[in-house]
């Protein structure tokens, strides 16, 4: 083949095995065959309506098979798939659209009529499909006249994901196919992917992690995937039962409220091999939870920039070297460059790889000031090292706040009111104070059943942490904001729980 791609992968994989499950979703099968069978006819289906290589198509609908369809189908021409955040609003769609230049919007009908507002005045065609039981994309599949085989190198553009735009507005990052390749090589070198897993999708495959970390090593190695249009933790643990997952993948929100879930306790976890992780460190108490359950989940460190694996915590070290985010993967480099003289194992976090990103579509200034001339990509993350080399993922250099003088990496402080038994989950941002300029505020989420107070918590931390890192104020909630990665949003913290919050603990 000229096509040495991401969109060969199904064709390549259906000489092996035409006949084995690829995709299971509604308890419909697509086999590796049916796959490579698809992706060639919506290629072709989407040539004639004009697309070219280097065109941008932007998808807008939650996991299905129609999804891995039109990405493969997309790569498969030479042109640039755009996975797009389901939870963005008209105006941030329009944004999306407008700045990645988008040619052609597949929009999953169930969504709603959002997109129409978002391509008002853009020059995007919008075509509409359901994946909840209509035909999907098969109306705009066509009858290929001829294999397909463009001439298509690792040094390709493939794909354009937006940052989640936590804060700002969202940066497209480039991923070219070695990029993403290479990303899934990393992967299938610490952890080992066999062509009989079965692996369980339910974080949003518009996000990195699901999609280059779980459904791209499976399809590679000819397993299979078993595709949820989002997550649900009891029906996650119903399914692991059902078809023998091995393969899981969460944020710390979806593990924790798997082992919160009715059914958790009975549940049956024997066919689970590999429990994966990424987003932000796992609290140790829940960890330690799962471990009772005989599984350590392997927690890796990444961005969407470095598509996304840099780091690694095998599963041999998870106990020993609980916390941290482990050593760099195998294609990979990384470094930790002081921030301070004064202490030469703490500073920003920095990657360098065939993985690290060339930059962010249409903004050359972002890209030069994310990567030097050597192709160091600076993270904006704070680690240290330890002696033998791991790294501990202090905080965003930018979520950083002084007080007195002193630096407070609200993770630390996270990390410390984790080991409190009823706190579930929790924020810590700074907020405005007269005498020291600013100082820590909690935002926790108790356990279920679990009476905190304010005093109690700040109790647990005197000894624990250096007295101008612990909070001056905790707020109590039922819950906390999360984007539609599971990640944390710290502004909308900032926003709901910052100065301006008036309502004492509850």
């Amino acid at each position: 083949m000229h096509d040495q791609g991401l969109g060969s992968w199904p064709a390549r994989r259906a000489r092996m095995t035409p006949d084995k499950a690829a995709l299971v979703q509604h308890g419909r099968t697509t086999t590796y065959a049916e796959l490579a069978d698809r992706s060639h006819r919506l290629a072709w289906g989407l040539r004639s309506r004009g697309v070219q290589r280097g065109d941008r198509i932007a998808f807008l609908g939650l996991n299905s098979v129609e999804l891995v369809v039109a990405m493969f189908a997309t790569a498969r021409l030479g042109a640039v798939f755009l996975p797009l955040n389901t939870r963005l609003a008209a105006p941030e769609l329009a944004h999306v659209l407008g700045d990645s230049g988008a040619r052609l919007l597949l929009v999953d009908g169930g969504l709603g009529g959002g997109s129409e507002i978002a391509v008002a005045g853009l020059e995007v065609e919008r075509l509409g499909f359901r994946s909840d039981g209509g035909t999907g994309l098969a109306a705009l599949e066509a009858e290929p006249a001829d294999e397909l085989d463009e001439p298509i190198t690792l040094d390709d553009l493939f794909m354009i994901q937006y940052t989640s735009g936590t804060s700002g507005r969202p940066k497209g990052v480039m991923l070219t196919h070695g990029n993403v390749t290479w990303n899934v090589m990393n992967l299938l070198v610490d952890v080992d992917l066999g062509s009989e897993e079965v692996s369980l999708v339910t974080a949003p495959l518009f996000h990195t992690a699901a999609l280059n970390q779980v459904l791209l090593p499976t399809l590679l190695k000819g397993g299979t995937a078993l595709v949820e249009a989002k997550f649900d933790a009891d029906r996650c643990l119903a399914l692991i039962e059902q078809h023998a997952v091995s393969v899981l993948f969460g944020v710390t929100s979806m593990y924790l409220a798997l082992a919160q879930a009715p059914r958790w306790a009975g549940a049956d976890l024997g066919s689970l091999r590999h429990a994966l992780s990424g987003g932000a460190p796992i609290p140790e108490s829940l960890l330690r939870t799962w471990v009772e359950r005989g599984l350590m989940i392997i927690q890796g460190y990444g961005l969407t920039e470095s598509s996304p694996g840099a780091t690694m915590l095998r599963a041999a070290d998870g106990v020993r070297k609980l916390g941290s985010a482990g050593t760099a993967c195998f294609f990979s480099d990384v470094r930790v460059v002081p921030t301070s003289d004064a202490d030469d194992r703490t500073g920003e976090v920095q990657v360098q790889g065939p993985n690290v990103s060339p930059g962010y579509w249409n903004q050359p200034e972002a890209t030069r000031a994310a990567l030097d001339e050597d192709g160091w990509l600076r993270t904006g993350d704070v680690a240290r090292v330890d002696d033998d080399g791991y790294l501990y993922i202090v905080d965003r250099l930018k979520d950083m706040f002084i007080s007195g003088g002193e630096n407070v990496y609200p993770a630390e402080v996270e990390r410390a009111l984790h080991t409190h038994p009823d706190v579930a989950e929790c924020a810590v941002v700074g907020v405005p104070d007269p005498t020291w300029g600013e100082v820590g505020r909690a935002v926790v989420v108790p356990r279920a059943g679990a009476r905190l107070t304010e005093a109690e918590l700040l109790d647990h931390l005197d000894g624990r942490l250096a007295r101008y890192k612990i909070p001056r104020s905790v707020v109590l909630c039922d819950e906390l904001p999360h984007n539609a990665s599971g990640k944390l949003v710290r502004t909308r913290v900032r926003a709901l729980f910052g100065p301006d919050h008036t309502e004492g603990p509850r």
